[in-house]
């Protein structure tokens, strides 16, 4: 007994001294205890709780909260069976119990699981149309964007979608900031990095720093976000006959392409008949040269290229209308694929693009055909897609995000009405929808981007479209369209009339800067005394004490000295008058050898009679 009371007083000593420290098991350590009934229960509560909200509110939506009201008792009743997580919003009750019974519409019948009244389900076939028609085609709304006057032959998305470059052919290229435009959609900055050469191809890297642009030059240029020139290619020497042996390009480069694994490689394709592989930061840029044949074996030129999506190939397309595909790794000497007379000869093909998987791509010809090829079955095209008319040498086709649609623009011709179109097919080229994307003009480029889910046009207006669904599309066109016009500040619209003086203006607290002698060379030319400047010839008005009246003078001269007037008289009379006074008077040259000269004897003259004797 003695032993129990001691522990027992230990125990309690712990329970003080802890009670005293603030500390709770002092000197021993003990499991924690969990009531898992009380938990379960508080839990069922919050959840029932959440799902009568829920109901509620659904019951306010469907206008029904009368009803609900006098069955509320009923409810409360059954909802303690509810056990477990909340009802998602998209469940409904019925009004006979508490089950839930979830509403499915089918997408274009507008048809449920329940019957329903009529009117309903017309309105719900509308809905459902016209959201599936805004998930296809986001181009239930529209922004314009002024280029210029001349036709825009080149567009550019960076891989955010948050700048757009353009180029045209008045050979500008402007940059368009989506976050920082307002509703006036003004670009921020024009450049012209080609001089005098019109923009034929646009297209940001992927790493979205550089842009790579192609002119009707030789030379193919890279610039950087802020439109300063980072790299150019150097120009060949035109007068090698074997391409390989040149550093560049000796025609018009017509198509330029990044290489979407290398961060710093594009491809070019060129008049010359090569297509040459770059590097940007290189000392030597020039890595590959692709050489084109026609049929014959003769050099002929190309006049668009592309890379596929794993950048294990490279198309291009010549003069000839042929498809030609080689390996990136090489070699080069012949091409792994070839389709002779794929678009008919003479015409330009404007544009090549793969498809994921690198099984299928398309061309769009200057013979007004699209064309849908499989790389497995090369030598004759999967489907055709015809009467698209093609004016331009870079109109573009491309397929949407999810690559169930291919798209592409159509060019207006002389004498004809309407606009250019913007065309849609699935991907066995059969025509899904069309509309006038721009009236009285062509479509030449189409951008299709994938995380905006935007379509952008470039016409031949100098206009580009920008198509977005409010619902389906994100940023990019949303973003500027909101946004009011900056006003001008206060102090712009305040009159100064009066000059404004400062003290420091004035010439006595003016400090004397020193000036560079270039500058004080220019300020001594305006100066006519330090420049040492001839007076100008005086006109109809005197100027600087110089009258244009009276006499001058020279004139006045001229009367006061007496000049000898020169008569009209001849020449030889007027040196013989002075003979017989030489004669009578010598002064210079007779003196002088006057005892040394010769006497003159002169032939006598003989009669006429003697001489005939």
């Amino acid at each position: 007994m003695d032993e129990t009371g001691a522990g027992k007083g230990d125990d309690e000593d712990d329970r003080n001294v802890a009670k005293v420290m603030g500390f709770s098991n002092f000197g021993r350590k003990s499991a924690m205890k969990f009531d898992v009934e009380k938990m379960f229960e508080r839990t069922r509560r919050t959840a029932q709780e959440y799902s009568n909200k829920l109901s509620a509110e659904k019951a306010v939506n469907d206008g029904s909260v009368g009803e609900r009201g006098n069955e509320s008792s009923e409810e409360d009743e059954d909802s303690d069976d509810l056990i477990g997580p909340p009802v998602p919003p998209g469940h409904n009750f019925s009004s006979s119990g508490g089950q839930a019974v979830p509403v499915s519409k089918h997408r274009g019948t507008g048809v449920s699981d329940e019957d329903t009244d009529g009117d309903n389900d017309g309105s719900d076939d509308e809905d459902d149309e016209e959201n599936e028609f805004e998930k296809r085609y986001p181009v239930s709304h529209e922004v314009t964007l002024e280029h210029g006057l001349k036709p825009v032959s080149a567009l550019a998305l960076d891989p955010a979608g948050a700048r757009l470059v353009s180029g045209s052919y008045d050979y500008d290229v402007r940059y368009w900031d989506f976050a920082g435009m307002d509703s006036s959609l003004r670009s921020f900055r024009t450049v012209a990095p080609c001089g005098t050469h019109s923009i034929l191809s646009l297209q940001y890297s992927i790493s979205g720093d550089s842009i790579l642009v192609a002119s009707g030059s030789a030379q193919a240029r890279v610039l950087d976000r802020e439109g300063r020139q980072v790299a150019e290619c150097p120009k060949g020497w035109q007068y090698i006959a074997d391409m390989t042996n040149t550093e560049g390009h000796i025609a018009m480069v017509n198509c330029a392409c990044w290489n979407p694994k290398v961060k710093d490689e594009f491809l070019t394709c060129s008049n010359d008949g090569t297509l040459r592989t770059w590097c940007a930061h290189e000392k030597k840029m020039q890595l590959q040269v692709i050489k084109s044949r026609d049929k014959h074996g003769r050099r002929i030129g190309l006049t668009t290229c592309a890379f596929s999506r794993d950048a294990k190939f490279i198309a291009g397309a010549n003069a000839d209308g042929d498809l030609q595909i080689w390996k990136s790794a090489g070699p080069f000497v012949r091409p792994s694929l070839q389709v002779q007379g794929a678009h008919t000869k003479g015409t330009e093909t404007s544009c090549i693009c793969f498809a994921h998987g690198n099984n299928n791509l398309i061309s769009r010809g200057g013979d007004d055909t699209l064309k849908l090829w499989d790389a497995r079955a090369f030598r004759r095209p999967v489907s055709t897609a015809v009467g698209l008319s093609n004016l331009f040498p870079m109109t573009e086709c491309g397929f949407s995000p999810d690559e169930k649609l291919i798209v592409t623009g159509t060019s207006l011709r002389k004498g004809e009405d309407g606009g250019g179109k913007l065309v849609f097919f699935d991907r066995e080229l059969n025509k899904t929808y069309q509309f006038t994307a721009s009236d009285q003009s062509s479509v030449i480029r189409c951008l299709w981007h994938p995380k905006l889910n935007q379509l952008i046009t470039g016409c031949a207006n100098g206009k580009m479209k920008v198509f977005f669904s409010p619902k389906r599309s994100t940023r990019g066109a949303k973003l500027c369209v909101t946004k009011q016009k900056k006003r001008s500040s206060a102090i712009d619209d305040i009159p100064l009339n009066a000059p404004v003086i400062t003290p420091h203006a004035l010439p006595l607290f003016r400090e004397t800067r020193p000036q560079s002698l270039k500058r004080k060379r220019e300020k001594d030319r305006l100066d006519p005394v330090k420049s040492k400047k001839p007076q100008p010839p005086v006109g109809k008005q005197g100027a600087g004490g110089r009258v244009t009246t009276g006499s001058s003078l020279a004139s006045y001269v001229r009367k006061m000295t007496a000049v000898s007037e020169v008569k009209d008289e001849d020449p030889r009379e007027a040196l013989l008058k002075y003979s017989e006074f030489t004669s009578e008077n010598p002064y210079w040259v007779s003196p002088a050898y006057k005892s040394t000269q010769p006497k003159p004897v002169y032939q006598e003259e003989k009669d006429s009679d003697e001489e005939d004797e």
